[in-house]
């Protein structure tokens, strides 16, 4: 091999360690889940359903193909995404996924359950500035503080049942969770639904509202 086509191999191998860094069903969720907001290893286990030591071994995996950057808090170590590419990243890969790869697709669709109505994000502007719907963000609470769609109400799903009286009566809601296929926001419209509030969701969540721009509200620690 020359010494130009040994270079051009290099190369490659080196931007190979992305791939490889994603390539691993657990670690694409913990990119998910840090796309929402910086987490301890032990947060993230929790949220993951992992081991600390697995969850541990997944974060060194992705910050090795430099997808995950730390800081040190105290004791506490928390991790991040290295930047906005990774997010986006991320978002176009899960695209391609769904859009090339059948299997893909199919599991979304049984992952995300029967469907329910939504609305697109110009549409949600809308109807928000005109004060026609109740925003409803259904993500842990740690995910709202750290980054919300303005004027949004957070009621975590699981917390949901007990809290309807908070939302207000005789005003459609809207829903929004992680990303356009996260789950949280359709189970939150079923049992909306069941309980007799017309609501909706989000065609897409958080994760594609802050990579297109948009505003974003946070809760000071």
């Amino acid at each position: 091999m020359s010494d130009h086509a040994a270079r051009k191999s290099h190369v490659y191998e080196q931007t190979a360690r992305v791939a490889k860094a994603l390539a691993n069903g657990k670690r694409l969720e913990l990119v998910d889940l840090l796309a929402q907001a910086e987490r301890t290893v032990e947060g993230l286990a929790r949220a993951a359903g992992l081991g600390i030591t697995t969850a541990s071994a997944h974060l060194q995996s992705l910050k090795q193909g430099g997808l995950v950057a730390t800081r040190r808090e105290g004791t506490r170590v928390y991790y991040r995404l290295a930047s906005d590419e990774v997010a986006d990243l991320y978002a176009r890969m899960r695209e391609v996924a769904v859009g090339h790869l059948a299997d893909v697709a199919a599991a979304t669709a049984a992952f995300m359950g029967s469907e329910t109505e939504q609305v697109s994000r110009d549409e949600l502007i809308r109807r928000a500035e005109a004060g026609e719907v109740t925003v409803l963000d259904v993500r842990p609470r740690e995910e709202y503080e750290a980054g919300h769609i303005p004027g949004a109400v957070s009621i975590p799903l699981d917390e949901l049942a007990s809290r309807l009286a908070e939302l207000p009566d005789g005003i459609d809601v809207v829903a929004y969770c992680r990303g356009a296929y996260c789950v949280l926001a359709p189970e939150a419209v079923r049992l909306l639904a069941q309980r007799g509030r017309r609501a909706q969701r989000l065609a897409t969540g958080m994760l594609e509202w802050r990579l297109d721009g948009l505003p974003v509200e946070t809760l000071a620690a």
